[in-house]
């Protein structure tokens, strides 16, 4: 069977170029009166045993001032899944409406089909067809099988090329995450000498800026590549709304609450436009629930957080609003206060349940930051301080969360992350300040798709001063690969060859492995 699946993987990677190359030419969307509709390409995600949510948004006009597409009325649109990538055994069809209040984006929750296999989608509309994509539905809950998956995050326009998208599709994997940063809100100066291919428009703040960032990110062809190649899971961190923000406080003191959630409405609901979400993610104004649990047989649950939209303020804050850089003094009371959370209590009471009713033999928890404690140095006055946007800032809630962990005894629990624009591998200890207690779980952090690396020499430096890093590197641009077996995991960190280069190439630039029933990670 796996034999079959890895044939029918090659052929719709191969077909996919030809395919997006034949719909763009299709006769049948100028008959139509309109330019090509399906520009910003398929996806799918959140896969169950019995099927997955297919998405698409008809956009002609993928960058129309207005942010609607260059559409104005509600779109009939026909959506059909097949058990194979020629598209000629459809199993489930149907018809919907993309209307204008969603941006004409499409989100059908496909049920009915087998657990465990791979099919093929396609939409229909405007006289046109999409690309096919290929999908795969989770394993029977019963099952123990295998997995290949991967994780990405922190994909900036404006620093390069996405080729690390286009080397992860290429590896076939079952499923895809993206941990955050997937648009970036903010524009760097014309002058500034960072840009490699522009936005075209400055930093997002309204919800046709959002959409035009979203639909402009998703032309890029290996993007679509990967979309079109896997299911995938996806989540945020703050660049889909304002760098830094937390919950309803903008990174601008200046910015009262009740504008910045309006920008954060705007920010949520585009995100959902272009996203192979599920209805139960619909955004309510400035709300959206993201988190949630996904199980793939008795291989892996995947416990999906949100760590921007329920946060406490950071700690620390000035008088006159600052942040002091994000780095505060370890003398700061707000790092250990046990009334401030990362989750939101309504999460953290939900991830505590879910490690309580785990039978998975992984755990993977898959959100947006890095965990591990990091001490590190102000560049100020070179004292020992904590970088209070990420864990650091919330050590309670991490404390509360790594004891949920030990309570209910989880099975080989490990954390990936994004965010900070470099590999890392970590032991997670029960006690954050005592490297000498055990090992709770392990920790692997992506670099990022294309954003810039934080200083390799001087985060090297501080590395002495954190043993429970295992390893550090911020110098190259990538992905993260990983082979999930029953008995042992292996996790893999690519690296590309430039962002600048569209034809970069990827190689391995580390590989690590995990031993079931023993926390920590070896090279």
């Amino acid at each position: 069977m796996r034999g079959e699946v890895d044939h029918g993987r090659r052929r719709v990677l191969a077909g996919l170029a030809v395919a997006t190359t034949f719909s763009i030419l299709s006769p049948f969307a100028r008959s139509a009166g309109v330019e090509y509709p399906f520009t910003l390409g398929v996806a799918s995600g959140d896969p169950l045993p019995d099927g997955f949510v297919i998405w698409t948004r008809l956009a002609p006009l993928f960058n129309a001032a207005d942010g609607r597409g260059g559409l104005s009325r509600s779109v009939p649109v026909r959506w059909r899944v097949a058990s194979d990538a020629a598209m000629t055994r459809v199993v489930r069809q149907g018809e919907v409406m993309a209307s204008e209040r969603w941006a004409h984006s499409v989100h059908v929750e496909v049920a009915g089909l087998e657990p465990g296999r791979p099919y093929w989608y396609q939409f229909e509309g405007l006289g046109a067809q999409s690309p096919v994509g290929q999908s795969r539905t989770a394993p029977a809950l019963h099952a123990m099988t295998s997995a290949r998956l991967g994780f990405v995050s922190c994909s900036h326009w404006e620093r390069g090329y996405f080729s690390a998208y286009r080397h992860l599709a290429q590896e076939q994997p079952d499923l895809v995450f993206f941990l955050g940063d997937y648009i970036y809100d903010s524009s760097y100066a014309a002058d500034s000498g960072k840009i490699i291919r522009p936005h075209g428009s400055g930093n997002a703040v309204s919800l046709s800026d959002y959409r035009n960032r979203y639909a402009l990110y998703k032309t890029d062809p290996d993007l679509q590549a990967l979309h079109a190649a896997a299911p995938s899971v996806v989540t945020w961190d703050d660049h889909e709304v304002q760098n830094d923000y937390a919950n309803r406080w903008s990174q601008d003191p200046k910015i009262p609450v009740g504008q910045f959630l309006q920008q954060r409405a705007a920010a949520y609901q585009a995100y959902y436009e272009h996203m192979p979400l599920r209805a139960s993610s619909l955004p309510k104004g400035a709300d959206m629930r993201i988190y949630r649990r996904l199980d793939y047989g008795q291989l892996a649950r995947f416990h999906v957080l949100d760590g921007r939209q329920y946060r406490s303020e950071q700690p620390c804050i000035l008088a006159n609003g600052s942040h002091q850089g994000h780095i505060a003094d370890n003398l700061c009371h707000d790092l250990r206060d046990p009334g401030r959370t990362m989750l939101g209590w309504q999460q953290e009471a939900w991830l505590d349940q879910g490690f309580a009713q785990s039978k998975a033999q992984w755990n993977i928890i898959a959100q947006d930051l890095l965990v591990a404690p990091l001490t590190q140095r102000d560049l100020t006055n070179h004292k020992p301080g904590r970088w209070t946007d990420g864990w650091d800032g919330y050590m309670a809630n991490r404390s509360r969360m790594l004891a949920s962990i030990e309570r209910h005894r989880v099975q080989n629990p490990v954390f990936w992350g994004g965010d900070i624009h470099s590999f890392w591998v970590t032991d997670l200890h029960a006690d954050a300040s005592n490297p000498d207690s055990p090992v709770v779980a392990t920790e692997f952090v992506g670099t990022s798709v294309t954003s810039d690396g934080p200083p390799f020499e001087a985060f090297s430096k501080i590395l002495p001063l954190n043993p429970h890093v295992k390893f550090f590197d911020s110098r190259q641009r990538g992905y993260v690969s990983v082979e999930v077996e029953a008995q042992k995991m292996l996790t893999h960190f690519r690296v590309i060859t430039d962002p600048r280069d569209p034809a970069a190439t990827v190689s391995t630039l580390k590989s690590f492995v995990n031993e079931s029933g023993r926390p920590g990670a070896v090279l």
